[in-house]
This record gives C-alpha cells, structure tokens and sequence, in this order.
C-alpha cells in the first residue's frame, strides 16, 4: 500500500508529484522548523547566567526556562501527532510554528523570569505541534530510497542543529545579547509560515467525520508532563520526597487510565500499533539513544566549560568535532541504509557512541585534547547513523493513516529519553561528585558551595586556589556519568540485533497493513 493511496482515513496525495517542487518544499520547510525547534533546547543553556543577572532572578528560577521548554514540548508530541491525522498534517505544522513564533517574540522581550518561563511554555506547545507531525509529512511526499534519504538528511540536519546550539547561543550572547537567542526565530518563523501555506500540501484528512478524543488527548498530556516533571523534581528534592512520590502515583493513574479509555472505538492512540515489533523496538531504542546522546550533552559541555576557560563561545566551538562529525558521516548514511539492514546500521551507531564516550572517559582522566577529539568525532558519528533508520522504521511499518499517529509517539520517546538521561546520570554525577568532595579537607560549607558552583557550571565562584583540589572531584564524576552511558550504548546494540533483525519490507508487506490498519 502507498503512502500516497487514499485510502478510508488516511491523508490525500499532494497534488504535485513527489518528484517535484512539493516534495523539495516540504522536506526544506520541515527541516528549517526542526532545526529552530531542537536549536531551542539547547541553545538557552548557555545564556543562563546572562538572563539571571538581567531579570535579577536567581539561577535555579531561570534553569526553569531550560525545562519549561522541554516539559511542555514533551507532553504534547503524542496528541499533536494523532490529531494530525484527524485535522490535517500541514494545519497542525503550520498551528504550531505560527504559536512558537509568538512565543518567541514574547520569550525575547519578557521583562521578568516569570513572564519568559510562560513564554518558554508556549514555545513548547508549539514546537511540538511542529515537530510531531515532521516524519508524516515527509512519508507522504517521498517513497522508497527517496524517502529513507530525506528522513536520513531530516535527522542529520536536526541532530546537528541540537549540538550548535551552545555555539549559536554563545555567538548571539556574546555579541548581541541573550534576547536575541529568542528573537531570532521570529523572520525563519515567519518565512516557514508563508511556505507551507503556499507551497506544502495540506494533506487533509479524507475521513474528515471522524471527531477528536478530548479525553484522551488530556490523558496522554497528563502522562507524559507526570513523567517529565518527575524526571526533572526527582535529582532536586530527592527520589524519595512526597513531590516524587505524588507525580509518579499520578502518572501511573493516568496511564492506566489512558489505556482503559483508548480501547474505545475511534479512540485518539491505536494501541495496536505498540504490538508491531519493528515499531515498538524503534520507539525504545531512541529513547535508549537520546539518553547515551544529549543525556550526556549537559555534563560534557560543563567538562568542557571545566578544563579551559569558561565563555560559553568558547565551550560551544569545542563542540563542533561532534557537530562536524554529525554532518560529514551524515552525507552517508542513506548509503549505509542501502548496503546494511537496519539493525546492523543501529547496532553500530550505538557501538560507535559507546566508544566516543569510553574515550571521553578516559580524556576525563588526562587523557589530552588527541582523545577528547576523538571521543566527540564517534559520539557524533555514531549519532548520525542511528536516527535516521529508527525514524525511517517509525512510519513505514505502519498504516499510511496512521503515520501522524506514529511520527508524535517515536518523537515523544526522544525527549522523554534526553530528560531520562539527564536525570539518571545527573544521579551519577552527583553521587560521584559528593564522595569525591568528601574526601578532600573542605569543610561542610565550603564543599556544599563548590558542589553547587560545579554542577552549575559557575566556575568563576570558586576560589583560583581551590580549583586544582576540587577539579579532579569534578572529572572524576564525568567519567563515572560517561562510562554508565557507554552501557546503555551496549545495551541499544544488543536490542537493535534482536529487535530490528526483520527486514522492514517484510514487516510493511500488504498483510501487516491489513492486520493493523483495522
């Protein structure tokens, strides 16, 4: 069954060919609203203190632009990407780039943290009405080869906007001013928005009667923001605090809940697709890879920001072997896709990043600036191959109508996956970090306030004499969080083997769409 087949349900087929201009547009205009989507997530990160000291706020107020982002963007990528297929794919984008630029413009002239936090929020809510959609509206314009390499370059491009962003926060920071990180999306939001009115398919829904689940578009937000904010209160108030405690009993009710209410006819998730094999193993393993990639990212640009000096420029421009690696051994990866089944290609860009952050751990011990390179070039390199195929895998062993569907849920793994990350080695960190601290002669106030400028990357608030006692404690806690992530690499090659070791034709053959477009 083609993607492009109407069928009772699914999406009309653009008018252009998928050869002409509608593919080229579509695939450029998704790209650009990745790229400005997942550049947010990590281009604020450097800009911190910057916003702390202008809206005279303190610094753990304004980290809550950083997850404000992120918890609202995370909750809603699974409704978004059903309703897609209900409301139409390119009204849904075009919903959700046109709120994210309002965001913006509010985010850039916020006069206090409050009001930039609430902002931060609905950049969210739009990024994701932007991003869940993104692999649908690629599947219906391209086929075949041509749709493995569009999603292949889609990845690339928006994996390696994810690592520029500390060098383009950096760069705007430093020379025009941290508002800017914000107001720039304004002339890219606007442009995308023109093109995908006159140049994108609308791709509406040809079943048109069928209504929205209400009910269970509240319950999946609620699901996944419970999950989200616990990952998030869980490292400061403790994984045993009554807040913790509270958000996981409430997001296991309204996941159980979200279950009952989803075996309902014309319910907004088809539970179905969860039982394809070559589906739910693509979701897992890029959750597994967003934890081994920008789960990592934080403490390593803090690592980073550690052993030289501390202008976020500079940490941003250390990071471009993992970008350049990114881009370069992305040119290949359709090829690869072509010669090599899916999980040979997976295995090995999760081989490739256990290695990179083996050899981060060992530049964290001394190993000099030769192994740091290395380490970010396979961290890098390794990203760049794994994506591509699990997203491809997301929505071509599915039913063409349920595509929006399956793009919001595989893309909702991946933020839950970078926060999991980030909460289980920030564990790590922390533990490691402690016990170090501990060990050397400073006293209990002195330790509490170097462990608090280290895992903030304030370095600048310990004392120069101090520094060559405490940064050994600091390496030593990255090493720690690099090699628990190296196994979680090994535990993605070893799924990827078992769990995409069916072809992907032989899993989209007419018999599976029949069996699970029911």
């Amino acid at each position: 069954m083609s993607a492009l087949t109407p069928t009772a349900g699914a999406v009309q087929a653009p008018a252009a060919s998928p050869r002409g201009g509608t593919a080229g547009w579509t695939f450029a205009l998704v790209s650009a609203g990745g790229v400005v989507m997942t550049l947010d997530v990590t281009v604020v990160n450097v800009a911190l203190s910057a916003i702390a000291r202008d809206l005279e706020a303190g610094l753990h107020q304004v980290q809550w632009t950083v997850s404000a982002y992120s918890l609202a963007f995370g909750a809603l990528l699974l409704t978004a990407g059903a309703l897609s297929d209900r409301l139409g794919r390119r009204a849904v984008f075009v919903t959700g780039i046109s709120l994210f630029t309002l965001a913006s413009a509010l985010c850039g002239l916020a006069p206090d943290a409050r009001t930039l936090i609430a902002a931060r929020v609905a950049q969210g809510l739009g990024g994701a009405m932007v991003f869940a959609p993104s692999l649908a509206l690629l599947a219906a314009v391209y086929e075949g080869e041509r749709r493995r390499r569009a999603i292949a370059t889609y990845a690339v491009i928006a994996s390696a906007a994810g690592a520029l962003g500390p060098v383009v926060g950096g760069l705007l920071v430093e020379t025009l001013g941290w508002r800017w990180i914000f107001l720039v999306n304004l002339p890219i939001g606007v442009g995308i928005i023109l093109g995908a009115l006159m140049r994108m398919p609308a791709l509406t829904p040809v079943d048109s009667s069928r209504r929205v689940d209400p009910l269970g578009a509240l319950l999946a937000i609620g699901v996944l923001l419970s999950l989200h904010s616990l990952l998030m209160v869980g490292p400061e108030a403790g994984w045993l605090s009554s807040r913790v405690l509270v958000l996981a009993c409430s997001g296991a009710v309204l996941l159980v809940a979200l279950a009952v209410s989803q075996r309902r006819p014309d319910s907004m998730l088809d539970l179905e697709l969860l039982r394809i094999p070559a589906f739910s193993g693509a979701a897992v393993l890029g959750f597994l890879a967003r934890m081994s990639s920008l789960g990592v990212l934080v403490f390593t640009t803090l690592w980073l920001q550690s052993t030289g000096e501390a202008s976020a420029l500079r940490v941003g421009l250390r990071l471009l072997p993992l970008t350049g690696s990114l881009l370069a051994v992305g040119l290949f990866t359709a090829r690869l896709q072509a010669r090599f089944s899916g999980a040979a290609v997976v295995s090995g860009g999760f081989a490739l990043q256990g290695l990179g952050l083996l050899c981060l751990a060992g530049a964290g011990a001394g190993g000099g600036e030769a192994v740091t390179f290395t380490g970010l070039v396979l961290l890098g390199a390794g990203g760049a191959i794994l994506f591509p195929p699990l997203m491809g895998v997301a929505v071509s062993v599915v039913p063409p109508h349920r595509t929006g569907m399956a793009s919001g849920l595989t893309n909702a793994c991946y933020p839950l996956g970078t926060a999991t990350g980030v909460a289980l080695f920030g564990a790590v960190f922390s533990a490691r970090l402690g016990s170090r601290l501990d060990a050397t002669a400073l006293s209990g106030e002195a330790a509490r306030h170097v462990r608090s400028a280290l895992e903030t990357g304030q370095l600048e608030l310990i004392e120069p004499a101090l520094r060559p006692l405490v940064l050994p404690a600091f390496a030593d806690a990255y090493q720690a969080v690099c090699v628990a992530a190296a196994g979680v690499c090994l535990l993605g090659a070893v799924l990827a083997l078992r769990v995409l070791s069916v072809p992907t034709r032989q899993a989209t053959g007419p018999a599976a769409l029949t069996r699970h477009a029911s």
